[in-house]
């Protein structure tokens, strides 16, 4: 990637809703071949997608959690049986395999306590492989979809 690309990249991080035509004018180029680019960027995947971004409030989806979960019986099919299971989960914004005291971080976003308490029991706790569960309340949100640094 050059500097047009990294400009590019920037510019729809800002701004995913720009015509190729302002994205153009952002970055220093004409429209044909900023459109090239930008092609190029979503077939090697570094552009990966567009979305709206929700506000969680508006739409009464007011409460997150993180939510660490641990596996018994560590092994390669019960960790693969929690991953499978889990991705099913409404309300279920993201998920992470990590290190440490749990083998599962997820991000859950609800509109309440009682809607958080029928995923855990429904859900989560009805995973056979499931040992241990713990559930942290975000307060606030501090900070959200940053922008990436492109190294």
């Amino acid at each position: 990637m050059d500097q047009i690309d990294r400009r590019i990249v920037a510019a729809l991080q800002a701004d995913g809703r720009l015509s190729n035509v302002e994205l153009a004018e952002k970055v220093g180029l004409s429209p044909s071949p900023c459109l090239r680019r930008v092609r190029m960027l979503e077939e090697r995947g570094v552009i990966a997608g567009y979305r709206a971004e929700i506000g969680r409030a508006a739409v009464g989806l007011t409460l997150t959690l993180f939510v660490g979960i641990t596996v018994a019986r560590h092994s390669r099919e019960n960790a693969a049986e929690v991953e499978r299971q889990l991705a099913g989960i409404p309300g279920l914004v993201a998920c992470h395999m990590v290190s440490g005291d749990a083998d599962f971080l997820a991000e859950l976003v609800v509109a309440d306590l009682a809607a958080y308490e029928r995923i855990l029991t429904d859900h989560i706790l009805t995973i056979e492989a499931v040992a241990q569960v713990r559930s942290n309340f975000s307060l606030r949100e501090v900070r959200s979809g940053a922008p990436l640094t492109l190294p």
